[in-house]
């Protein structure tokens, strides 16, 4: 450290350290890159949401304590190099911010809740997006996702004096879609035109038997003389009886 030329020149390591500051790499970087949980996992992608593996054992540093939060970063692919780790937990972006900043924190945690050791076959996975009754203004709310994507995601260690520590960016993500029922073209087109015709028929028939059936029952069964009132009606059976006779008139000779 010395004068010269006028000027005031700082010692090496400390001018690094302030370029360093200035320049924002204090943040430490996890070289960890967050996964997609086993394809074979029913629901580990959806219209609206996608499931990760927790990053067990990643946050074991000297510079993170127990205290420290861990946020994930939900972003959209295209704003991951426009993200700024906030200064803040007041700074801290909500799902309602998505559309217009394209990134949001959500999912807040601690190292704790991702130790190293992962207890007998339990299953350990983080589902993005799966809160459905969390207020998309409120901070930390896991709202579901707003469209197929394509999502990146990283974590991010914050303390109460700023970001510590982040990981990687994960690679891009895509949701799930809700496709359009289509006709099918070509030959099976005209066969499917075939079986619905044949169907149609077949109803037609039945329908017609049916009615044949319930007009034959109606005139068998209602062929008979009214014996009551208007306001109540009702069907007699009529027959003859072979074996009583009139009695004789009187004075027949």
């Amino acid at each position: 450290m010395g004068l010269g030329g006028g000027q005031y020149r700082l010692p090496v390591p400390l001018w690094l350290l302030l370029t360093c500051l200035q320049q924002g790499t204090g943040l430490e970087r996890i070289s960890y890159v967050p996964q997609l949980s086993s394809p074979t996992l029913a629901g580990t992608l959806t219209q609206s949401t996608f499931t990760l593996e927790q990053p067990r054992g990643q946050f074991s540093r000297l510079n993170i304590s127990d205290l420290d939060t861990i946020w994930l970063v939900v972003a959209h692919s295209n704003a991951t190099q426009n993200f700024a780790a906030p200064q803040r937990v007041e700074d801290i972006p909500v799902p309602a911010d998505f559309s217009q900043r394209g990134y949001y924190l959500t999912l807040m945690a601690n190292r704790l809740l991702y130790p190293g050791n992962q207890p007998g076959n339990q299953l350990r996975v983080l589902r993005v997006g799966n809160d459905t009754r969390c207020s998309p203004k409120t901070r930390g709310c896991n709202h579901p996702l707003p469209g197929p994507g394509p999502y990146r995601v990283k974590f991010l260690v914050m303390s109460d004096r700023g970001p510590v520590a982040e990981t990687e960016w994960s690679s891009e993500t895509r949701l799930q879609q809700a496709k359009a029922l289509q006709a099918v073209p070509g030959p099976q087109s005209a066969g499917t035109v075939v079986i619905i015709a044949i169907l149609s028929v077949l109803l037609a028939v039945l329908f017609t038997a049916l009615l044949a059936l319930l007009i034959y029952t109606c005139h068998d069964t209602c062929r008979s003389a009214p014996i009551s009132g208007p306001e109540q009606s009702t069907c007699v059976r009529r027959y003859n009886t072979h074996h009583v006779t009139d009695p004789p008139a009187v004075g027949a000779s």
